[in-house]
């Protein structure tokens, strides 16, 4: 009997299949830690691939792994049952960029920042931002509903999602939405596979709405003396009738980390940093931009700095994208969690992260985006190849989600759930939800082909 890649590869013609140690490996991970490898790779340049692919794999009950760029971070596109790791990173084109009708239409491969420079050259703006936008890619942003700092003014990629063309785990093409940017024609598809992450079909190609882009921004960069300061200056901006682009706060291990890494000349001082960015008109972008350092000044901030224009902007950006580097600066390993609370729970938030970290002796850093309540966790850990440290991680990790939900919070803001938050998933929404969801999981993929072990079981 030919084997699995020789079937594969009879099937869709050369160059399609691989299983090569070195693309098994490459293919058996995403950024979080976990891996396995598939038993085949197969890179999809089609839709006419994918649909072939997914009604062999159907017909033989053979489990399929949909996969992009692989830079997520809770371990959703890991081949945990091997099988085929279906790759769609080659269909990579941008098929179309109309602003006359507001949209553009893509393949799941197109890199996220790659989209946004085409349309900013034309004047236009695709304003999902997760934090890897040069290095993920579209298809993955609708799996997972990704998000970013400009959530807050503009909303999360689900939004921005017109139309699409999915597979089904029986090979079968469906196409929902379009290009309208209103369109109540049954039921909302579209709305069902974004965020499904790969557990439903397979997206081949979206339509997306685009906008027009500002043609001003201006920032302010604030230290503040405490946490609790810095928060309470998010609620007088946004009672104050401001909607910022973006709110972004940092806590005091956050700022300690960057200014080990890069200096204390360039890293705010305080011990809590808030960036506000707004977006307009020129004129009108100025006379917001005094309004609201007018407002942190009376709040007792320790440092103000301005920025206009896109060029300053991004100079405050670079420091707000070096948190990250700099926490790994620091030797630990950062479990980096996506909770969401409500907005008035931050400063509750933060008091607890200081809790897990007396009792649990392991680092906490807290950054994120204030504005929409979904800040970023990250417990430092030496090693999770120590059983005992192991343990006692996944502890904190226990103490942290269920005080989320508790706080009528999220267990995840823009990552999805993947294998990493798999074990509080049904503690995350009530049992009614849960058979819902394994009700609609069966009847679009009865065999159970489509990205199995990941949190729907």
């Amino acid at each position: 009997m030919a084997s699995l890649a020789d079937q594969l590869s009879l099937l869709l013609g050369p160059g399609r299949v691989s299983v090569t140690p070195s693309d098994l490996a490459a293919h058996s991970t995403d950024k979080w830690f976990a891996a396995n490898p598939p038993d085949v790779v197969v890179h999809a340049e089609s839709a006419e691939d994918v649909s072939k692919v997914l009604r062999f794999a159907n017909e033989n009950r053979i489990p399929v792994t949909p996969q992009g760029a692989r830079v997520g971070y809770v371990g959703g596109c890991v081949p945990l049952s091997g099988g085929i790791a279906l790759s769609v990173a080659r269909m990579n084109r941008i098929i179309e960029i109309k602003p006359e009708d507001g949209v553009v239409v893509v393949e799941p491969g197109v890199i996220t920042g790659h989209l946004q420079s085409e349309v900013r050259r034309l004047g236009w703006f695709y304003p999902p931002d997760p934090a890897s936008l040069k290095e993920c890619s579209l298809g993955g942003n609708i799996a997972t509903n990704a998000g970013g700092p400009r959530c807050l003014k503009y909303g999360v990629t689900r939004h921005y999602v017109l139309g699409l063309e999915a597979v089904l785990a029986d090979g079968s093409i469906v196409k929902a939405g379009g290009r309208c940017h209103k369109n109540k024609t049954g039921f909302d598809l579209v709305g069902l596979m974004v965020g499904s992450e790969g557990m439903l079909g397979v997206v081949t190609q979206a339509t997306l709405r685009i906008i027009p882009h500002p043609p001003m921004r201006a920032m302010l960069s604030v230290g503040f003396g405490s946490f609790t300061e810095a928060a309470n200056a998010v609620q007088q901006i946004l009672g104050s009738g401001f909607l910022p682009s973006a709110l972004e706060i940092a806590d005091k291990f956050t700022l300690r980390a960057a200014r080990e890494y890069l200096g204390e000349s360039v890293t705010p001082q305080g011990e809590a940093h808030l960036l506000v960015e707004i977006d307009g008109q020129p004129e009108s972008v100025k006379g917001e931009l005094q309004q609201l350092a007018d407002i942190v000044r009376g709040l007792g901030c320790i440092v103000l700095q301005e920025a206009l224009g896109e060029e300053a902007c991004e100079a405050f950006w670079k420091l707000r994208r070096e948190f990250s580097y700099s926490l790994r600066n620091t030797g630990l390993i950062k479990l980096n969690e996506d909770i969401v609370v409500p907005r008035s729970r931050l400063v509750d938030l933060v008091e607890f992260a200081e809790q897990l970290q007396g009792e649990f002796g392991f680092p906490v850093a807290s950054f994120g985006h204030a504005g929409d309540g979904n800040i970023h966790v990250n417990i430092m850990v030496p090693t999770m190849d120590d059983p005992a440290i192991r343990e006692r991680a996944e502890e904190a990790l226990d103490r942290l989600f269920h005080q989320i939900i508790d706080w009528n919070g999220a267990i995840t803001g823009e990552h999805g759930i993947g294998i990493a938050k798999k074990r509080w998933w049904k503690d995350a929404i009530p049992p009614a939800a849960h058979q819902a969801h394994l009700r609609l999981k069966a009847a679009l993929d009865p065999n159970g082909i489509l990205n199995p072990g990941k949190f729907l079981g």
